[in-house]
């Protein structure tokens, strides 16, 4: 999984120049927590919602409107924004996205291949993608099994819904500190707990959960 396959292509932007009121309402308009700042084609920056409430006077301020309001169109996004700005290639694998976003504690990362900007990935981007892999949203049956840590268990399950003439349409292993491994399954379909029971009659799996999902948009 790539990080440009799951990546924000249309990036909302500013410039250093921007000036904090401007970038403000630029966040509230599009809905957005942070923005990358870019200058002569290149990643300078990114600046935050909260980068930006540090840099406006509080309701406790002396100043007055008028004062507040010249004080927020002087300053300029150069002077506030975060300037190390952890990024990602493109051709990276979403794991990496992940990894790089956990060690820095961010939550987003600018998409940067030799110094061009090509998108965006944040932890809702993530978020989605998980749901995506594993399945979530579509219509059919989900299997929740708890196997052996051994080889052939695996095989075992999906050559014993190969012939039962249901199609797999995704497979998530989740390995625990146990000689136990919990398989998830996405199966194309409905089908009934009895169906699903006489399916793995002869498979050496304890049968978890059996779930009859629904179509959801994501």
């Amino acid at each position: 999984m790539a990080v440009k396959d799951y990546m924000t292509k249309k990036v909302v932007f500013i410039s250093p120049d921007t000036t904090v009121a401007q970038a403000t309402d630029l966040l509230r308009e599009q809905g957005l927590r942070r923005l990358p700042v870019i200058e002569n084609d290149k990643l300078v920056g990114i600046v935050t919602e909260g980068v930006m409430a540090e840099a406006t006077p509080s309701k406790a301020t002396s100043l007055s409107i008028y004062e507040m309001n010249y004080l927020l169109n002087k300053t300029k996004i150069r002077d506030i924004m975060i300037k190390k700005v952890y990024t990602v290639s493109r051709y990276a694998s979403l794991e990496d996205a992940i990894y790089i976003m956990m060690k820095n504690n961010v939550s987003i990362l600018p998409v940067v291949d030799n110094d061009q900007v090509y998108g965006i990935i944040t932890d809702k981007d993530i978020f989605k993608a998980f749901l995506e892999v594993s399945g979530y949203g579509e219509v059919g049956t989900r299997l929740v099994l708890l196997g052996e840590d051994s080889v052939g268990t695996l095989a075992k399950a999906v050559d014993a819904i190969s012939k039962a003439g249901i199609n797999i349409k995704r497979i998530v292993i989740a390995e625990h500190n146990t000689s136990k491994t919990t398989i998830e399954i996405q199966l194309e379909g409905h089908h009934s707990d009895d169906k699903v029971k006489a399916i793995f009659s002869d498979v050496p799996v304890t049968i978890e959960a059996v779930e009859q999902t629904q179509a959801k948009a994501l």
